[in-house]
């Protein structure tokens, strides 16, 4: 991704609706991270995870990536990046192929995925991520790895995630225009998947809820493989909009009263704590108490739990997630999420931060404001290691099917 005293270097660009966070990390021989830059502005050119005003974004790219390779010390030459928006769409698909040897080679997997992904998508659509679940040979399910084993028929079951066209190709202009390659789009949810899941809570069954300022991204994993993504378009910014309408005061003090005061529970806000709400234009300040803003803010958290709710019931996979629920993003700092989603779901709640695999900042590894910044970082290493595997002749098919589909991307956009 770039270059610095021989070390291997990843940067990711997580490009959100309130703010746009970039992250330089580099590799140790452990081959773990460790972030040494850290660079953050506010976005101004996005509406719900979508690019809507070009040159604001450039900005604020420009901005975030100069303060990360000050900090750093480096040049940044290429990112990876994430994508979001209510356009993001996905399905599960399943593939049928003869093997040819009867036993699997790279080959063999690669017509399966093919195979899977030979489904009808709108003309405005594109396949972001064909991420395979499982494969079956002669009915024996289950299979993570098949390539060496031995059969007549192989099956595979992927999930494929799509994004219009027009968003991924904005994002990857306004990138361009920073003078940055785009290493990968990748979904937001996916990335914050690889920096705050453990391998225990998608095998057992887990729902990951991304809450951030434009948009809120799902995630389902049963069985260690990704079962359903969904987006839903409320999220952190409806609650400052809430805020600054019912205490009449600007967009900006009505973030940071959310951020300094809010809490997601009445119950749980102390009535005897008052604090200053600046007016709109020449009027003078006022005080309210943390219970008046909490009954505030408590109806939208509610609000937006129902209709993760609604989805996860939509999805099939209400009574599969044992691990129950991780929320992570900028609005799950707010106190009291984790009591009102418990009280809604009725299921293990637990706030997720990006620290594993990770070292470095510590405000970067202690806050769920950058889980999908640390996870497209992850996902660059896993990626980059894949690469590694593929040049020297040991990767399985899958991987292969990927890069091709990468590679397909990266020429269409």
């Amino acid at each position: 991704m770039s270059k610095k005293t021989g070390k291997r270097l990843i940067v990711g660009l997580d490009i959100g609706t309130s703010k746009v966070a970039a992250l330089v990390g580099e590799v140790d021989e452990d081959n773990k991270i460790n972030i040494i830059g850290l660079g953050s502005s506010p976005s101004k050119g996005l509406k719900r995870g979508v690019v809507v005003d070009i040159e604001s974004t450039v900005q604020s790219i420009q901005k975030a990536v100069e303060e990360a390779e000050l900090m750093a010390g480096c040049e940044v030459h290429s990112a990876y990046t994430g994508i979001a928006g209510s356009h993001v769409r996905s399905l599960n698909s399943h593939g049928i192929v003869a093997i040819r040897d009867h036993e699997v080679v790279n080959a063999d997997v690669d017509r399966v995925i093919d195979a899977a992904r030979a489904v009808a998508i709108p003309a405005d659509q594109r396949i972001l991520h064909i991420l395979p679940q499982e494969f079956i040979i002669d009915n024996q399910a289950g299979i993570r790895e098949p390539i060496g084993m031995s059969g007549v028929r192989l099956e595979a079951k992927v999930h494929m995630v799509t994004g219009a066209v027009s968003a991924a190709q904005n994002i990857a202009k306004c990138v361009r225009r920073c003078n940055l390659e785009v290493g990968e789009i990748i979904l937001e949810q996916l990335a914050a998947s690889h920096s705050v899941l453990s391998e225990d809570e998608k095998e057992l069954g887990v729902c990951l809820v991304d809450i951030g300022g434009g948009t809120t991204d799902i995630a389902i994993f049963t069985d260690g493989a990704i079962r359903h993504t969904a987006v839903i378009p409320i999220a952190g910014d409806q609650v400052t909009n809430d805020i600054a309408v019912a205490l009449r005061t600007p967009t900006q003090s009505a973030e940071k009263i959310k951020v300094e005061h809010a809490c997601a529970l009445v119950e749980l806000s102390d009535p005897k704590d008052i604090f200053e709400v600046p007016s709109v234009g020449d009027r003078p300040g006022r005080q309210i108490t943390m219970t008046t803003l909490a009954e505030i803010v408590e109806p939208r958290y509610h609000e937006l739990f129902n209709l993760i709710q609604a989805e996860l019931r939509r999805s099939g996979f209400e009574d599969l997630v044992a691990a129950g629920m991780v929320i992570t993003g900028g609005a799950a700092k707010v106190k009291g999420v984790v009591e009102l989603a418990e009280s809604v779901f009725r299921m293990p709640v637990r706030i997720g931060c990006p620290h594993q695999h990770i070292t470095g900042v510590p405000e970067v590894i202690n806050n769920p404001v950058y889980a999908s910044s640390v996870g497209l970082l992850l996902y660059g290493l896993q990626q980059q290691g894949e690469n590694t595997k593929s040049s020297s002749g040991g990767t399985a098919g899958v991987k292969n099917a990927v890069g091709r589909l990468r590679n397909w991307f990266q020429g269409n956009f």
